[in-house]
């Protein structure tokens, strides 16, 4: 019963999505009061009415109710709990649910946490997350029924796709979707504000919290699907520009380009246009993403396998708000006003720049990723385009901007001094230097532009470094003097410092792995060894094991240094009772921040066994410099100024004991 239970709140949530559409749209028109009133309200009885929809849903995978269809295909008894839990998302049906609830959680956010918001913005902007929340429901009622019965009901489950049963994987969506759907208010109010013809300032601070909470999560599901691929399919790559991964990409850097945006439209009023404009594209975007996974368009271990027809729906929900919004775009633009000037030279102008790079480099990744599909559709021709591609031209078009980016929070609003900028530099741009030469000293040399790829990684963390210094006064002032200045200076300082940082330590990552990395393809029967990144790696043998739902070949390995024993690894190939599937369990030994890597391939005639081995340094960098600019957005939305309508603490009025320095963004 809880299952028609569940299917009858996702209809009376379609209902209130209808009145949501339409009622709070008449009110804002007509300056009604009580009927805007209605948006706050029905936004939270929809959250709630979707929330119990998915809780029935994931109920029934809970106690393997396999009279349900979506749970049959999806689900065994077998299954561990925290599977049955991720497998309601593991699925097209499922994970639209999961879409959906995000989706309403963010317009109950708004609702809830939106008390400042003039009536009227308010009242559109949450229609226009009705209209989305109408669409999708809509295509999940008619194409993607997660709640269809079966009767009879079989015995037992097909079983969740095995490489979806990975913890990785059941915290990988979530995050994901919270990023990628999480834009959809920056979207909302974008179309809200354009409603109105009222694009100013408060726009942009009031954008800016939801866009920073949207891009923390997507950079955190982006790392942890990276990671996953890295450790679960057995290949040994960490990013291999599909285009599933490319586009949750896109939406990352063009909602990284709308931070940016946002910031000088909210501290100068310019770029007013633009900022508009990149909030409707950044969601177009993600929308772009789902149609690309769900449409059948795309072969790849993210997509999921989909009727057709239901990328016909998702293409039309696609053109209609994303033509919809662009069109009503260029309707009220010419009208808008393009805001404040600045000099080239000057914090608005580094930001413009970033602007420019991140917006170029996203429409490479757009083009890379969809020229194979129109292609085909338009010739039946069929192409591939690679990593060597996207490497070459996203890589070219990077440079320039991890050079800029520790310039930018240095310079000065409206009119910076470069010179004075470069002196405070100079000294971070040596240490980056003579960093990166003592790594490509360590790792036994390369190519002569690794190393200046290490020196732009390095010259961003030591950057972020050089900005704080810098406006604390250290080494000019007394140090409690500084202290104080440090601990005066906004949060969003030390958040962007973070980011800058974190960004940093990404590139050196990438770039050490990339350039550093040894590969060893060997046949080892058990006693032998082979040296790998200073380390000699034994193979013991093989061993037989049993899972909870699945059996295995473990093969054992010794790492030794020095003629002693340091650690030690298991590699696995498994195979799933339910689906007689295979995959490979790697083995992964860290050091630090590199990885030893070992992955078993097949058995050869005469008892050996082939392994792949890879020596992976600095690799860890990648996803920690991850973690560190997702910090980075928390330390800044914890931001009392990015709390819209916030008080602010009364000064004391006290002699200070030094200059004011200049806030940081």
């Amino acid at each position: 019963m809880i299952i028609e239970i569940g299917h009858y709140a996702l209809v009376l949530a379609l209902a209130i999505a209808t009145i949501l559409s339409i009622v709070p749209v008449i009110g804002a028109r007509r300056g009604d009061q009580a009927t805007m009133e209605i948006a706050p309200f029905g936004s939270v009885l929809l959250f709630a009415l979707v929330a119990f929809s998915f809780a029935a849903l994931t109920y029934a995978h809970v106690v393997s109710d396999f009279s349900v269809k979506n749970v049959w295909e999806n689900s065994h008894s077998l299954v561990p709990l925290v599977y049955k839990y991720s497998g309601v998302w593991g699925n097209h049906e499922g994970s639209m649910m999961l879409w959906l609830l995000v989706l309403s959680l963010f317009s109950a956010l708004v609702a809830v946490f939106g008390r400042n918001l003039p009536d009227t913005l308010k009242a559109n902007v949450l229609a226009v997350q009705a209209w989305i929340s109408f669409a999708f429901i809509l295509f999940i009622l008619l194409t993607s029924n997660p709640f269809i019965r079966l009767d009879p009901a079989p015995p037992e489950g097909r079983d969740l796709n095995p490489l979806l049963q990975d913890f990785g994987l059941a915290i990988h969506p979530p995050l994901l979707y919270l990023g990628y759907v999480g834009f959809s208010i920056c979207f909302s109010f974008a179309v809200a504000a354009l409603m109105e013809g009222r694009i100013d300032a408060a726009l942009a601070r009031w954008v800016r919290p939801w866009t920073l909470a949207a891009w923390i999560f997507l950079t955190l599901g982006i790392a942890m699907g990276s990671y996953w691929a890295y450790y679960e399919l057995g290949w040994g790559g960490w990013w291999f520009w599909d285009p599933v991964e490319n586009a949750s990409f896109m939406p990352w850097l063009a909602g990284t380009a709308l931070l940016h945006s946002a910031l000088v439209m909210e501290k100068r009023e310019a770029l007013k246009i633009w900022t508009v404009l990149l909030a409707i594209l950044t969601f177009s975007l993600s929308l772009l993403g789902t149609f690309l996974v769900r449409s059948g368009v795309l072969t790849s271990v993210h997509a999921f396998a989909s009727d057709p027809s239901r990328g016909v729906f998702i293409l039309c929900i696609l053109l209609i708000f994303i033509g919809g919004a662009l069109s009503l775009f260029a309707f009220r633009a010419p009208r808008l006003s393009a805001g404040g000037l600045f000099a080239p030279v000057s914090r608005e102008g580094a930001l413009v720049l970033n602007n420019l790079i991140l917006t170029v480099a996203c429409g490479t990744v757009l083009t890379g990723t969809l020229y194979p599909l129109l292609l085909e559709t338009l010739t039946g021709d069929k192409i591939s385009v690679g990593a060597p591609f996207f490497n070459m031209t996203f890589g070219l078009l990077m440079i320039p901007l991890l050079v800029a980016a520790p310039f930018g929070p240095l310079l000065a609003w409206k009119r910076g001094d470069l010179f004075g900028v470069l002196q405070r530099l100079y000294v971070a741009a040596g240490l980056a230097f003579v960093a990166a030469l003592a790594i490509f000293y360590a790792e036994y040399g390369g190519p002569m532009l690794s190393l200046l790829g290490l020196a732009a990684g390095l010259f961003l963390v030591f950057g972020a470094a050089a900005d704080l210094w810098h406006r604390s006064g250290l080494g000019k002032v007394d140090a409690h003097v500084a202290w104080r200045r440090l601990k005066g200076l906004p949060r969003s300082a030390f958040g962007t410092a973070l980011a800058h940082a974190g960004l940093g330590i990404t590139v050196l990552g990438i770039v050490a792995v990339s350039t550093f990395a040894t590969e060893h393809i060997i046949e080892m029967k058990p006693g032998q060894t082979t040296d790998v990144g200073g380390y000699v790696v034994r193979f013991d043998g093989m061993q037989p094991a049993t899972g909870p739902n699945y059996r295995e070949d473990r093969g054992h390995f010794s790492i030794r240094r020095g003629g002693f024993e340091v650690a030690d690894v298991w590699s696995a190939k498994r195979v799933y009772v339910a689906q007689q599937m295979p995959t490979t369990e790697a083995g992964i030994q860290t050091f630090g921040l590199s990885q030893l890597y070992v992955s078993l391939g097949d058995p050869t005639k005469d008892g050996g066994i082939v392994v792949r081995i890879w020596w992976k340094p600095f690799i860890l960098c990648i996803w920690g410099g991850a973690l560190i600019m997702a910090a980075g957005g928390v330390v800044s939305l914890s931001d009392r100024r990015l709390r819209v309508g916030a008080p602010s603490r009364k000064a004391k009025a006290t002699k200070p004991a030094a200059p004011v320095m200049e806030a940081a963004e």
